[in-house]
């Protein structure tokens, strides 16, 4: 297939990724479809050891770290991620260069061509999984990183047994009504534990001791806990990012520059080195930790594309990623009284009310509502009179690409010929699919390289 087939025939295939924003009803739920379709392919998630990921928040930025940090060790690493920013082949790569269009049309071909073998009708997410595993076996990956798509014990990704099981926290998103009930932390733990398997070896990112025992007794080899096996020992802001002290089992690593933003990327950070000396079994040369992370890119995670003004993207998506958000552009940047413009679009499933609250979106404020390209998009129009509710100034502007472009003329007049902070900030947030096209319209204006 070359690549548009290949995208046609996925499209005939139910995707509840755009379809339901819920994963908190799990009873029914199995992974039978997804071991038929990968036995039809031989396994090939057992050809080679495996790193699986998941976490309410930072699972995808903590897996590019582990890939950076594999990789600097000369090794060949398949990663695995979902959802895509710009396009669908960013899903699936090798030591951090996307599958090429030629290949995910070949391995989605493959995968249709045997699909009546299967004897069940798998879904879109299952055939993007079944393709990544296939294709790391294809280019012979000495190690996939894999991260789980929603929850974890009946995610597609679970067929496979990962050596290592990385969990980075646990929060409030994809949950139903039940969010709201006194144990839904334990409920959303309890489904993420189930990557955990006999024998792996748990990194815990999540420090809640009564949430522990659930992912203990899924029965690791080993585990660490984040801020009492392995943390951040110093966090100082530096030009572009962080310089970091780590703590891990084996020791410390000094003077790390972690070239992102937010303090919520040095716990991650922190898991990541942690995986990968589980992984190993042995502390990391100091030196292939600052190479590795040296080069770390988070595209859509906070991610600065113009300074004077200040142009800011991040995909954050539910209360604690919007907190952090918020936390990070008030801790690392200083605008002043400079105007602040909100390119804010929501998904159904989240409260849009908590989702302002937790921005820090104040009177005085812009917003320009829009609605990301997704079945489950807030209509822009129903979004504005929530932010008009918090005293924000608000414009209605359902597509992404034209609502960037307001924000973003509006910040340049404000600026100056001179440019600087008299412009302000314009953030971009709400969603990965808000993100990733405003990504691709920031391309088109020049802001991406």
């Amino acid at each position: 297939m070359d690549l548009d087939k290949a995208l046609h025939y996925l499209d005939e295939h139910i995707n509840l990724e755009v379809l339901t924003g819920v994963a908190g009803r799990t009873e029914g739920l199995s992974l039978d479809r997804m071991r038929r379709v990968v036995d039809v392919l031989d396994d090939p998630q057992r050809t080679y050891p495996v790193i699986h990921l998941t976490g309410t928040n930072g699972k995808g930025s903590t897996a590019r770290m582990i890939t950076a940090l594999l990789a600097a060790h000369d090794l060949t690493v398949g990663t695995y991620t979902s959802p895509h920013l710009e396009h669908i082949t960013e899903r699936i790569s090798r030591n951090a260069e996307p599958i090429s269009p030629e290949e995910f049309g070949a391995v989605i071909g493959e995968l249709a061509s045997l699909e009546d073998l299967m004897g069940v009708r798998p879904s879109y997410f299952e055939l993007l999984t079944a393709a990544a595993f296939s294709w790391f076996n294809a280019v012979a990956v000495d190690v996939a990183v894999v991260e789980v798509g929603m929850l974890g014990r009946w995610d597609a990704t679970n067929v496979a047994d990962g050596q290592v099981a990385v969990v980075t926290n646990i929060g409030k998103d994809h949950v139903d009504g039940r969010e709201e009930a006194a144990d839904w932390r334990r409920h959303v733990a309890g489904e993420k534990a189930g990557i955990v398997k006999a024998g792996s070896h748990l990194v815990l990112g999540e420090t809640d001791p009564a949430l522990r025992p659930l992912f203990e007794e899924q029965g690791p080899a080993g585990t660490w806990v984040r801020d009492e096996d392995f943390g951040c020992v110093s966090d100082r802001l530096a030009i572009g990012g962080h310089v970091v002290d780590l703590r891990t089992p084996h020791g410390v690593i000094e003077e790390v520059l972690l070239p992102v933003h937010g303090a919520h990327q040095v716990d991650n950070a922190a898991c990541a080195v942690a995986a990968v000396e589980a992984f190993f079994g042995r502390a990391l040369n100091p030196d292939v930790v600052t190479e590795a992370f040296a080069g770390l890119r988070l595209p859509g995670r906070f991610e600065v594309l113009h300074r004077g003004p200040l142009l800011v993207l991040d995909g954050a998506h539910n209360p604690d990623g919007a907190a952090a958000a918020a936390r990070t552009l008030a801790g690392e940047f200083d605008v002043g009284s400079a105007p602040r413009r909100w390119v804010l679009g929501i998904l159904q499933g989240r409260d849009p009310s908590e989702m302002i609250d937790a921005l820090g979106i104040r009177p005085g404020d812009q917003v320009i509502a829009c609605t990301p390209p997704s079945p489950r998009g807030i209509p822009a129009a129903e979004l504005a009179p929530v932010a008009a509710a918090r005293g924000a100034r608000v414009d209605v502007e359902p597509d992404v690409a034209a609502a960037v472009e307001r924000a973003w003329d509006a910040a340049l007049i404000d600026a100056g010929p001179d440019g600087g902070i008299g412009g302000g900030v314009v953030m971009v947030t709400g969603s990965l699919y808000t993100v990733g096209a405003a990504r691709t319209a920031c391309r088109r204006l020049g802001l991406v390289g």
